[in-house]
């Protein structure tokens, strides 16, 4: 199974904990459009062997483009790369731009899931990130999507300044309320450089309190598992038949394109970026050229992405896969690596795998990169 993604690198306005790449200027929409569509075109011998099962469209916000041009946009795909029947085609979308005219038109289109960026119920929480819509919008929204989607993912955010447990709770269950198969809920992180970084040093926003957000998490667990949610990635709990396709194959390290400004790609080997700089990859494509780096991974390098990606998923971590792809030393070395974490009950064996347990869940990052090797 391979993916396109596509990065939409426009946003109404700059959420306050941002840091992706994105323009809040409009104007060059349609030239970036065009862009996108070359590149898909340029790239299209790197997939020539791969059958596309996934397109997902992130960002910034997808969601302002019009229908008609994410159908150019698939159109090329479908032009230019051999797509599987059933695809999983997935559009981000804000809360604001979902109007009942929007919806319709993207259910026209051959977008079959929509992924919401609520965040929160709450309108304090949403003035706080500076998020574009209220908190009425962010029902309202689900309530119409619903009547034309199956397949909806809503995003909720934990750990905020001033977030008490007693709402993240309501958060959760006001989320719960709508039915919706799918929900990515992550806890909010200060990056550099960001409005949220700059109010925190200021004092003007209280610091993002690690304590809170795991308390937050410990409740999010409970809360989707009593309804009947499984957690198949530590940000990701989906229904039965309802796991997101392009994440799973993000998570178990299946080959995929990125195109657009700052979009990432890999295939199993190799990991390319393009250049985050609208102007400048406009310019590019349109000159037939790719402004993209490419870097060849080590063994290495590919044996600590595995580790990465497994412990955060419900598949785990395959002894015998380490054994078989990096050979004996990395499989030693993992073992002894894991015993103190065993032994803390943060990782468990099943059978073949190492996986995570529900008291390490949390903690997985942390406890991947000491699996990480730095030398052998």
């Amino acid at each position: 199974m391979s993916g396109i993604y596509i990065h939409i690198p426009f946003c109404k306005q700059a959420c306050h904990y941002c840091d992706f790449h994105f323009s809040t200027v409009m104007g060059k929409k349609e030239a970036m459009v065009t862009a996108l569509c070359r590149e898909l075109e340029l790239r299209k011998e790197e997939f020539k062997e791969e059958v596309v099962e996934t397109i997902y469209f992130g960002g910034g916000t997808p969601s302002v483009l019009s229908a008609e041009q994410i159908d150019r946009l698939l159109a090329m795909v479908y032009e230019h790369y051999t797509v599987g029947q059933d695809p999983e085609i997935t559009l981000e979308a804000n809360p604001d731009d979902l109007s009942k005219e929007k919806l319709k038109a993207l259910d026209d289109s051959s977008i079959n899931r929509l992924s919401i960026g609520i965040q929160s119920f709450f309108e304090e929480d949403l003035v706080l990130m500076n998020r574009a819509h209220n908190a009425a919008e962010a029902e309202d929204c689900i309530r119409g999507a619903m009547n034309y989607f199956e397949n909806i993912s809503i995003d909720l955010i934990y750990g905020i300044p001033g977030m008490s447990n007693k709402r993240w709770r309501q958060n959760i269950e006001k989320a719960l309320s709508f039915k919706v198969p799918h929900i990515s809920s992550y806890a909010l992180t200060v990056e550099p450089k960001t409005a949220l970084a700059s109010f925190i040093k200021k004092g003007v926003v209280a610091p993002v309190e690690d304590e809170v957000a795991q308390e937050h998490f410990n409740i999010l667990l409970n809360e989707m598992e009593k309804a009947g949610f499984e957690s198949y990635e530590i940000s990701n709990f989906g229904k039965p038949g309802f796991f997101s396709k392009n994440n799973t194959a993000y998570w178990q390290q299946k080959k995929y394109i990125g195109i657009g400004p700052s979009a990432h790609s890999y295939d199993g080997l190799r990991r390319g970026w393009n250049i985050n700089n609208n102007p400048k990859y406009i310019k590019a494509i349109s000159s037939d050229m790719l402004p993209i780096e490419i870097e060849t991974l080590s063994r290495k390098d590919r044996y600590n992405e595995y580790i990465m990606t497994g412990l955060r998923t419900i598949w785990g971590v395959s002894l015998e896969k380490v054994h078989l792809e990096f050979g004996e030393k990395y499989l030693e070395y993992l073992e002894n690596q894991a015993v103190k974490y065993l032994k803390e009950q943060l990782l468990y064996y099943d059978g073949d795998r190492l996986l995570t347990s529900k008291k390490g869940r949390f903690l997985a990052d942390g406890i991947a990169a000491d699996l990480f090797l730095v030398n052998l």
